[in-house]
């Protein structure tokens, strides 16, 4: 076991910390850390820094943080089949889901079309389909608002507007995360 004297240059074992002894008190020793702080540790959390031969902690952490090698980007690049895999389409528009829209009220209306999203999106799903256009019109938003409220409950698709040529700002592409 090193014994420590009042000035001596120390550094914790465990914890990337130099100091500098300021005081000893049986086991316990006090020391001032490069930031300035007093520290108290334990005789045996700390060793002895001697002129040029020790290799601190911090230097370690320095050699081993360059060594690192950083990881490769892995740019996957999808297959010419999945990258012109036709995209599943799904009409929400009320007139397209039912005959008579007339009957049934607003409220019925939006939860026929969520549910029906729904449906086509877990039927997506399970046949791996990666793709999938919500045509929801532009309205006054409360079936797309509605529709993003229930995709932000899957933990596996992304959502965002559909392409604005082809669809103007009334659809809503989902891509499916296959595991």
């Amino acid at each position: 076991m090193a014994h420590f004297k009042i000035g001596d240059s120390v550094e914790t074992i465990d914890d990337v910390i130099k100091g500098i002894v300021e005081s000893i008190n049986g086991d316990d020793i006090t020391i001032i850390s490069e930031d300035g702080f007093p520290l108290m540790y334990k005789v045996n959390e700390l060793v002895l820094i001697l002129d040029d031969i020790h290799v601190s902690n911090i230097e370690i952490a320095q050699v081993k943080k360059e060594k690192e090698l950083p990881k490769r980007n892995k740019n996957v690049v999808p297959k010419i089949k999945e990258r012109n895999a036709p995209k599943m389409e799904v009409d929400l528009h009320i007139n397209q889901l039912m005959k008579n829209p007339k009957e049934i009220g607003k409220f019925e209306m939006l939860n026929l079309q969520l549910d029906t999203a729904k449906r086509q999106l877990d039927f997506a799903i399970s046949k791996r389909i990666q793709k999938i256009v919500f045509i929801h019109g532009v309205g006054e938003g409360v079936l797309k608002e509605e529709l993003g409220y229930m995709l932000r409950k899957y933990d596996n698709v992304k959502f965002y507007d559909a392409d604005y040529q082809k669809y103007g700002l009334g659809a809503t592409e989902v891509y499916v995360f296959q595991n």
